[in-house]
C-alpha cells in the first residue's frame, strides 16, 4: 500500500515528538560528575608556609590546575652567564624531554581516536571478485539450471557507514577521560622540565663548589709545602727535630692525597652535567673563564593554593584523577544497551560495462542494537576495576600533595638552617686561623711544639672547606626551593 500524505503527516510529527526526548537521552551520561576531593582528605590545609617564621602568606582558596602556565627562566635570578647558557643547552638537547614531549604527543593523538567516535565512520569497499558456483546446487531443485555449475565475475563498488547514538554518555565519557590524561600528560612534560632545570642548576652549583674546594686544597697544599721547607731549614739549624719535619710531611702528603678524590667528584658532576645538556662527557666542558655565582636570591613563597596551582605533579595527578572517575562512567555504560545507526550502498554486477547502470543499485539501511543480556559478570568485574582506579588516584593525589607539602617545609628549614650554620661556620673559620697564627708564632719562638701548628692547620681546614661546602648546598638549596614551589617566579630582593 502506498502511503498517503496523511500518514506522510503523521510519521513526520511522530519524529518531531520522539527528537526532544532522543536530545534529552543524548544530553545525559551515566557515571559520577568529577568533583575534586580534597587534597589533604579530612585534614585541614593550612593556610600559610613555614615553621620558620614566615608569615603573612595569604589565605586558602580552591586551587585549579595551573601547571602548564608559562613559569619562566627562572635561573637567570642567578645571574650566572655560564648557568644560562647550560639551561638552553638542556632545553634544546636533553632526551628525558625528548621522551615527555613524544608521551605528550601520544596522549593528544588519543584525545583526537576518542573524539572521532562522534562522528560516523564511513568506509569504501570496492572489490572485484571472480566465481563458480556449485553444479550440485542443493538450493535449487532445477538441476538444469543455468546458475548451477556457473563461473562469473562480480564487481562492487559500495559503501557503508555507522554512528554510535551515545545515549548513555559512553562515548562522552571516554573523551573525558582522554581529555584529563591529555592534560595530565601535558604537566608531566612541564614536570620533567622543571626537574631537568633544576638539575642542571643543582649540578652545576655541585660542580662550582668542588672547583672551590679543589682551589682551597691546592693552596692549603702550597702553604703546607712552606711549612715543610721552613721546619726543614730549622732542622738543618738544630732548631727543630726530626718529628717535626715527619709530622710536617704527613700533613703535606694528606692534604694531597685529598686533591685526586674531589677531581672525581668534580668529573662525576661535569659528565652528569654532560648527560642533562644532551651531550658527550667526552667532549663536554664548562666555559674556560666563566665564574661560579655567588648570587643568593631572597625567594618570596606563594600561599598553598597558588602553589598547588602551579605544581605539575600535583596538577598531573589531579588531571587523573579526573580521568579515573570518567572511566567509572565509561564502565557504567556497559550495562546499558548500545544503539548504533548502520546504512550502506552502492551497485553491483556481474558485468563491468553494467556496473553503475540504475538497476545495478544496492542498499540496505537500519539500526542494530546491542543488549548486554549475559556477560558472566565482565561488567560488573569491570566497573568495580575502575573504581577502585579511582581511589588510587585519589590516594595518589593526596600523597603527592603530602610530599609536596614535605619538600617545601625541607627547603624552607634549609634556608633558614644553613644560613645559621654558615654564619658560624664562618665565625669559626676566623677563630681557627688566628689560632694557627699564633700557633706558628709560639712554634717559631720554641714555645710549642710543631703538633700543636698541625693541630691547628687541621682544625682551619677542616673549617674552611665546610665553609666552601656550605655555600654549595645553599644554592643548591635555592634551587630545590623554586622545584618545590613548582617553577615560581621569583625576584631578588635588594
Amino acid at each position: 500500500m502506498n502511503a498517503t500524505p496523511h500518514n506522510l503527516k503523521a510519521k513526520h510529527l511522530a519524529c518531531l515528538t520522539a527528537l526532544p526526548a532522543l536530545l534529552v537521552l543524548a544530553g545525559c551520561a551515566v557515571g559520577p560528575d568529577y568533583h575534586r576531593p580534597a587534597a589533604l582528605g579530612t585534614n585541614t590545609v593550612p593556610a600559610a608556609f613555614g615553621d620558620t617564621a614566615i608569615t603573612n602568606a595569604g589565605e586558602w582558596k580552591t586551587a585549579a590546575p595551573a601547571a602548564q602556565l608559562p613559569h619562566g627562566n627562572w635561573w637567570t635570578i642567578y645571574a650566572d652567564a655560564e648557568l644560562n647558557r647550560l639551561e638552553t643547552l638542556a632545553a634544546s638537547n636533553n632526551q628525558q624531554v625528548v621522551v615527555a614531549v613524544a608521551n605528550f604527543d601520544e596522549a593528544r593523538a588519543a584525545l583526537r581516536v576518542a573524539q572521532a567516535s562522534y562522528f560516523p565512520q564511513v568506509n569504501a569497499t570496492p572489490s572485484v571478485t571472480r566465481q563458480r558456483t556449485s553444479a550440485n546446487n542443493a538450493a535449487n531443485n532445477n538441476i538444469n539450471s543455468p546458475a548451477n555449475g556457473r563461473t562469473f565475475n562480480t564487481f562492487n563498488v559500495s559503501g557503508d557507514a555507522s554512528w554510535e547514538v551515545d545515549f548513555w554518555g559512553r562515548v562522552r565519557r571516554l573523551t573525558e577521560s582522554a581529555r584529563a590524561q591529555f592534560t595530565a600528560s601535558a604537566e608531566d612534560l612541564e614536570s620533567t622540565r622543571l626537574t631537568i632545570q633544576a638539575e642542571v642548576a643543582s649540578d652545576y652549583f655541585n660542580l662550582r663548589a668542588l672547583d672551590d674546594q679543589s682551589h682551597l686544597l691546592t693552596q692549603t697544599a702550597a702553604a703546607y709545602q712552606h711549612a715543610l721547607e721552613l721546619t726543614q731549614n730549622r732542622r738543618q739549624s738544630g732548631i727543630a727535630d726530626e718529628l717535626d719535619v715527619a709530622q710536617a710531611e704527613t700533613q703535606l702528603k694528606a692534604t694531597l692525597a685529598q686533591i685526586p678524590a674531589v677531581d672525581l667528584q668534580r668529573a662525576q658532576t661535569r659528565h652528569a652535567l654532560a648527560v642533562l645538556c644532551g651531550q658527550a662527557a667526552t667532549t663536554f666542558a664548562l666555559t674556560s673563564d666563566s665564574v661560579g655565582s655567588t648570587n643568593l636570591p631572597a625567594i618570596p613563597v606563594t600561599v598553598p593554593s597558588e602553589w598547588l596551582e602551579r605544581r605539575p605533579d600535583i596538577a598531573a595527578a589531579e588531571r587523573r584523577m579526573a580521568a579515573a572517575n570518567a572511566s567509572v562512567g565509561v564502565a557504567q555504560a556497559a550495562f546499558y544497551p548500545k544503539l548504533t545507526l548502520n546504512a550502506s550502498g552502492g551497485f553491483q554486477s556481474i558485468s563491468a560495462s553494467s556496473l553503475f547502470d540504475w538497476p545495478s543499485r544496492v542498499w540496505a539501511v537500519g539500526p542494530t542494537l546491542d543488549l548486554p543480556l549475559f556477560t558472566g559478570g565482565q561488567n560488573r568485574a569491570q566497573l568495580a576495576s575502575a573504581k577502585a582506579a579511582y581511589q588510587a588516584a585519589v590516594g595518589n593525589y593526596r600523597q603527592t600533595v603530602l610530599t609536596g607539602f614535605q619538600d617545601v617545609e625541607d627547603q624552607l628549614a634549609a634556608q633558614t638552617l644553613l644560613a645559621d650554620q654558615l654564619a658560624l661556620e664562618s665565625a669559626a673559620l676566623a677563630a681557627a686561623q688566628h689560632t694557627l697564627y699564633l700557633s706558628q708564632q709560639r712554634y717559631k719562638a720554641g714555645v710549642e711544639q710543631y703538633l700543636d701548628v698541625i693541630t691547628a692547620q687541621t682544625a682551619m681546614l677542616t673549617h674552611a672547606q665546610t665553609v666552601v661546602q656550605l655555600r654549595g648546598q645553599r644554592l643548591a638549596a635555592s634551587v630545590a626551593l623554586v622545584k618545590s614551589l613548582g617553577g615560581s617566579p621569583v625576584v631578588v630582593h635588594p
